[in-house]
C-alpha cells in the first residue's frame, strides 16, 4: 500500500480542564475520501483546526506526505498543498466568480493584491481558475458578481477555490451546511466525480451524503476516536450506533 497522505497519531489539545483531542489517530490514503463524524461537541472542529495549522496540539505528530508539520503555520501547510475550504473563505462579493478563483490562485503562488487589476486578466490565472469553476460544474456562472450566486453556488465556488489550489489533500467543513435537499444532492454528485483526484477528509453530519461520499469513515466522540472502517462496518458497529447513529444506522 503506498503512504499515507496524512498521519496523524496520538494528536491531545486541552483547553484548561477539557480534554478536546483525546489520543486521536487517522490516515488518509492517496485518492480516498475518508469522513469523520460524531456528535455535536465530538471535537471535529477542534480536530481541523489542529489539521490545518490554526491550532497548535498539546502533543501527538501530525504527518503530510511524510513530511512532520505540526509546528508549521496555516500558510506553510497550504503551500504543501493542504487545504481546507467551508468554514473560512474568503469571497468577495463585488468579485465574479472567476475573478474570486484567480485571486486564489494568485494568492496561493504568493502574488501580490496590489496587481490585481492587470492580474484579472492574466491567462496564468484566469485559465487555472475556468479549470477549477468547470470541475465543480461552475463554468456558465464564471462573470457573475459573487454577491448574485445562490447559497448552493456560493458553496460550489468555494470548492473551486480550494481546487484551484491543486491540493494533496482536501479538508471539508461541513459542505452540505445550510443547503436544501436538491442542492445537497449536487454537492454529493459533484465530489464523486472527484473522488480517485485529490484525497479528502470530509465532516459531514448530513449521514446520507457520508455514506455516499466516504471510502472510509472515522467515528469521533468526546475528542476520541471510537471506530475506523468502511460504511458497511460503521453501520453494523454496536459501538457507533449506541455513541451516535443510533437508529439510523439499523440494517
Amino acid at each position: 500500500m503506498s503512504q499515507p497522505v496524512l498521519e496523524v497519531s496520538g494528536l491531545i489539545k486541552r483547553f484548561g480542564g477539557l480534554l478536546a483531542t483525546d489520543n486521536f489517530s487517522i490516515d488518509i490514503r492517496p485518492g480516498e475520501v475518508h469522513a469523520v463524524i460524531g456528535p455535536n461537541g465530538a471535537g471535529k472542529t477542534t480536530l481541523i483546526g489542529q489539521l490545518i495549522g490554526e491550532l497548535k496540539a498539546d502533543a501527538g505528530s501530525i504527518k503530510f506526505l511524510g513530511n512532520e508539520i505540526s509546528d508549521l503555520p496555516v500558510h506553510r501547510r497550504s503551500h504543501l498543498g493542504l487545504a481546507r475550504s467551508f468554514q473560512i473563505t474568503s469571497i468577495f462579493p463585488a468579485f465574479t466568480a472567476l475573478q474570486n478563483v484567480a485571486l486564489a490562485v494568485q494568492a496561493h503562488d504568493g502574488h501580490s493584491f496590489r496587481f490585481w487589476r492587470p492580474a484579472a486578466s492574466d491567462p496564468g490565472l484566469t485559465e487555472p481558475a475556468m479549470a477549477a469553476l468547470k470541475l465543480v460544474g461552475l463554468e456558465a456562472r464564471a462573470h457573475v458578481p459573487a454577491n448574485a450566486l445562490s447559497h448552493g453556488e456560493h458553496r460550489q465556488l468555494e470548492l473551486a477555490m480550494a481546487l484551484a489550489t491543486k491540493p494533496k489533500l482536501l479538508l471539508l467543513d461541513e459542505p452540505m451546511a445550510g443547503m436544501g435537499p436538491e442542492d445537497s444532492q449536487r454537492m454529493v454528485q459533484m465530489l464523486l466525480k472527484l473522488k480517485g483526484s485529490v484525497s479528502i477528509l470530509l465532516i459531514e453530519h448530513d449521514m446520507e451524503a457520508v455514506f455516499a461520499l466516504a471510502d472510509r469513515i472515522t467515528v469521533l466522540v468526546y475528542g476520541r476516536g471510537i471506530a475506523t472502517g468502511t460504511p458497511d462496518e460503521i453501520r453494523r458497529n454496536e459501538q457507533v450506533r449506541e455513541a451516535y447513529l443510533g437508529a439510523e444506522a439499523q440494517p
